[in-house]
């Protein structure tokens, strides 16, 4: 039996998560000249998300665990930003763009909820 990490028990792991599914499938279809480019970035962004809450568990102190989490939130932002730039690009259209926002704003908000908690702590 496998031993179950506390992020991944996080309800915000678990969305950012999938919000690394959804960017990988978007970005498949932008141009071949942003492989390196808006792609690998926002690719990296969606994973530093999950990444720094998974960091971010293993800290002692709810001030380093918030530190983290406030990376991830960084890291959100950045994607969202990456997110309009690829709107006003067209390599997106209306819909892809609001439902990745969608998913966004749902991780963002967790994550405010998840790094008030830990400062109240």
């Amino acid at each position: 039996m496998n031993y179950t990490y506390s992020f991944e028990k996080l309800e915000v792991w678990q969305n950012a998560r999938t919000l690394v599914k959804s960017v990988y499938l978007l970005t498949k279809n932008y141009p071949d000249d942003e492989r390196f480019g808006l792609v690998s970035q926002m690719r990296r962004c969606a994973i530093s998300i999950a990444s720094n809450l998974a960091e971010g568990t293993a800290r002692r102190t709810m001030k380093d665990k918030s530190h983290f989490t406030t990376m991830s939130y960084g890291s959100a932002l950045e994607l969202l930003n990456q997110l309009i730039l690829s709107l006003d690009l067209e390599f997106v259209n209306d819909q892809e763009y609001s439902e990745t926002r969608s998913q966004i704003e749902g991780v963002t908000n967790k994550l405010n909820s998840l790094r008030n908690s830990q400062i109240n702590n």
